[in-house]
């Protein structure tokens, strides 16, 4: 019996370690494995740096009507974004006051990120005349306007539903397209263009399709879409994949005038946050000497809780893909203190029981059975509050609840069932039977 509980507890204390170095140095190789913290974490605009830009919307639109153009907008300025290989932004919307905001970690370009996220890209598409040809090679290397041919406007970007690019392989063609989909007035313009294409002499058309006047493709087309749905071929893998993304964030819903940008360094946020490690890490070795100068033995297996709650929460963060800022760190140092009070109150417990002539078995049970409503109670109402602020907050508000939150939860699990895991392990081996060592 002895000898299986020193093996689970030697697994256990093996598992922690193994998760702190993972933390740290990460663990695999370059290719297959998992990387350190450092490597995974996404920072936040005030750890980083980067660019701030805000809009406001000029309409006369109201209600759940705004709201649906906000939203599209957002959707588009992400695409566009993303487009750019950027790392993910922030994007929060101000339905009252009609306004956009946009925050772009790691960007140091305040003017070319404006350009290419708010200015009102107009994607259309012209039915080429008969007779006229729009040519391919100049149309890659950008050459062809639609001032520069016979064409007529049939729809603009906002018939465009979706568009997205793939690997094609049928029994007439094999290769890379480009999908798009079309709402009604998109797919009544698509057969109507078609039907006449096919009813010319050569049996075909083009479509030249245009952002800001500039012809980025011109596909022919030799029969009738009437479906609303299509696609492109005859492209590369990254003719594809860039047609797709043009033809998807061609066009902003809304005109917009961009009201505040700003760029912020990064080095103000790196100072900051190296001093909130170094604070953590000076208040994380004061809380372990105490812990264990006061509850002895308790506290050394407190400490062992307190690294792996520590880990647990960097590795929910990054599994969640959330961003670490300067309040989330406060959150998580906040968490720590939220930890060591569950600890405390238990070990009260456990004193308690002990100097009334329990034995140490006896009295962990009791110990943390008279503990667990205090902690639920404080936790609970904690985790309330986390969720308000993560609802209603913006910015750096939801960086801190989310962290805090994560917290509360990872400071239940460690307390409650680690801490008397562990506890329960140690007295069953029999290596220490003096209360003094348990505080009492």
């Amino acid at each position: 019996m002895k000898s299986k509980k020193l093996i689970s507890l030697i697994l256990i204390i093996a598992l922690v370690g193994l998760m702190v170095y993972t933390a740290f140095f990460g663990l695999g190789t370059d290719t297959v494995g998992v990387e350190s913290v450092a490597d995974s974490m996404k920072l936040g605009l005030d750890i980083q740096g980067g660019v701030v830009l805000e809009y406001e919307a000029i309409t006369d639109l109201e209600g759940e009507e705004l709201r649906k153009e906000l939203d599209g907008t957002k959707a588009v300025m992400s695409t566009r974004i993303d487009s750019k290989g950027l790392m993910e932004p922030k994007i929060t919307v101000n339905y009252d006051k009609k306004r956009i905001r946009v925050e772009m970690p790691g960007v140091s370009d305040v003017n070319e990120a404006a350009e290419f996220i708010g200015t009102t890209a107009k994607l259309t598409f012209h039915k080429v005349l008969e007779g006229e040809t729009v040519s391919g090679a100049d149309v890659k290397a950008g050459l062809v306007t639609i001032d520069s041919f016979e064409g007529v406007e049939i729809m603009d970007g906002g018939s465009i539903k979706d568009s997205g690019s793939r690997f094609s392989q049928t029994t007439s063609y094999v290769g890379y397209v480009v999908d798009l989909e079309l709402d009604k007035d998109g797919a009544k313009a698509f057969e109507e263009t078609t039907l006449e294409f096919v009813k010319r002499e050569s049996g075909e058309g083009q479509i030249a399709i245009a952002v800001d006047g500039i012809v980025i493709s011109a596909p022919s087309a030799d029969q009738v879409i009437s479906s609303g749905d299509c696609y492109i071929s005859n492209m590369t893998q990254e003719d594809a994949i860039n047609l797709s993304l043009q033809i998807k964030s061609g066009a902003l819903p809304l005109e917009l005038k961009e009201v505040q940008s700003s760029l912020i360094g990064p080095t103000l946020g790196q100072d900051a946050l190296q001093s909130s490690i170094n604070a953590a890490k000076i208040g994380f070795l004061l809380v372990v000497i105490f812990m264990i100068a006061y509850y002895r033995v308790p506290g050394m297996i407190a400490s062992i809780a307190l690294v792996l709650y520590s880990t647990i929460i960097l590795f929910t963060m990054i599994g969640l893909q959330a961003t670490l800022t300067l309040p989330g760190v406060a959150g998580i140092v906040l968490g720590v203190g939220m930890a060591v009070d569950a600890n405390v109150v238990i070990f009260e417990r456990l004193k308690e029981e002990l100097r009334n002539g329990k034995t140490v078995r006896a009295s962990i049970k009791s110990g943390f059975k008279r503990a667990m409503r205090t902690i639920m109670d404080a936790n609970i109402t904690t985790l309330i509050a986390a969720v308000v602020l993560y609802s209603f907050g913006e910015g750096p508000i939801k960086g801190f609840a989310t962290t805090l939150g994560i917290g509360i939860v990872a400071s239940m699990f460690t307390a409650v069932v680690f801490t008397r895991t562990l506890l329960v392990n140690v007295d069953a081996l029999g290596l220490i039977k003096n209360r003094k060592y348990f505080g009492a």
